[in-house]
């Protein structure tokens, strides 16, 4: 095999005094992979290494890749990601995915720790009361999206209102107003999950618009996307990029306006 030192490196931080089994059943495959994913992408996307976990622990949600998921937790914590931050990833990820989906990375999660000494439960991270998230909401909504996002739960058919409703009270006044992560790195993990699960494509364009609203440029959706690559596929990236593209054309146009 000939793989790189700094895919060597890379690997060994992430993995401190790990073999994989695959290096005796899978030689090529690791060879390439391991170049590609712990060199290349790694020389090319220029993230703040700390950023790059949180995308890629998200992204992997996303495409419920669990057992992937599993083994970059300790990897994660080894740059800088915290369990907190770690639990808050997941716990986001309920509004974006549903509980069917994202139970097993919860479980994953707990387990993980666990054996890694790691007690639970984590310090809490809840900012609001069950009776101010809907305000506490509203206000994380304006944040992150803008003024037109006033008076939002109240909007909307008559017949599906609530559903407007619970998007403000549930998955901003639930999850966007705890600690734990900033909002530009909510709307990180909240543009990973939609590119990595598919399908989504008109909210990933809304919350393309959100990241770079509240400063995730275009250049760092990008680089985003590029870190995903060896985690989520082409076919998914390059939708994601095509999204991030529509998104940016959009924001110039009513820019122009």
């Amino acid at each position: 095999m000939n793989i790189t030192e700094q895919a060597n490196q890379y690997h060994e931080k992430m993995f401190p005094d790990y073999q994989s089994s695959f290096l005796q059943t899978d030689p090529e495959f690791i060879e390439r992979f391991d170049n590609f994913a712990f060199d290349e992408v790694i020389q090319q996307d220029n993230l703040e290494e700390h950023t790059r976990f949180l995308a890629i622990l998200a992204g992997l949600i996303g495409c419920q890749g669990i057992e992937e998921f599993n083994a970059m937790i300790p990897a994660a914590i080894n740059f800088g990601v915290t369990p907190i931050e770690i639990k808050e990833i997941v716990y986001q990820s309920v509004a974006y995915l549903g509980i069917g989906r994202v139970f097993p990375f919860l479980r994953a999660t707990n387990q993980r720790f666990g054996d890694m000494g790691i007690s639970l439960p984590l310090e809490g991270q809840a900012t609001t009361k069950i009776d101010e998230r809907l305000s506490a909401g509203e206000k994380a909504q304006i944040a992150i999206l803008g003024e037109q996002m006033k008076g939002f739960a109240h909007q909307g058919p008559i017949e599906s209102r609530h559903i407007n409703k619970w998007l403000v009270d549930n998955c901003f006044g639930d999850y966007y107003t705890r600690t734990g992560l900033n909002y530009q790195q909510r709307e990180l993990i909240t543009f990973c999950f939609l590119a990595a699960q598919g399908g989504c494509e008109p909210q990933l364009r809304s919350h393309v618009e959100a990241n770079i609203r509240i400063g995730n440029s275009k250049k760092f959706l990008i680089n985003v996307l590029s870190t995903l690559v060896p985690y989520l596929g082409y076919p998914r990236v390059l939708n994601g990029l095509k999204c991030v593209n529509q998104a940016e054309e959009n924001i110039r146009g009513n820019d122009h306006e």
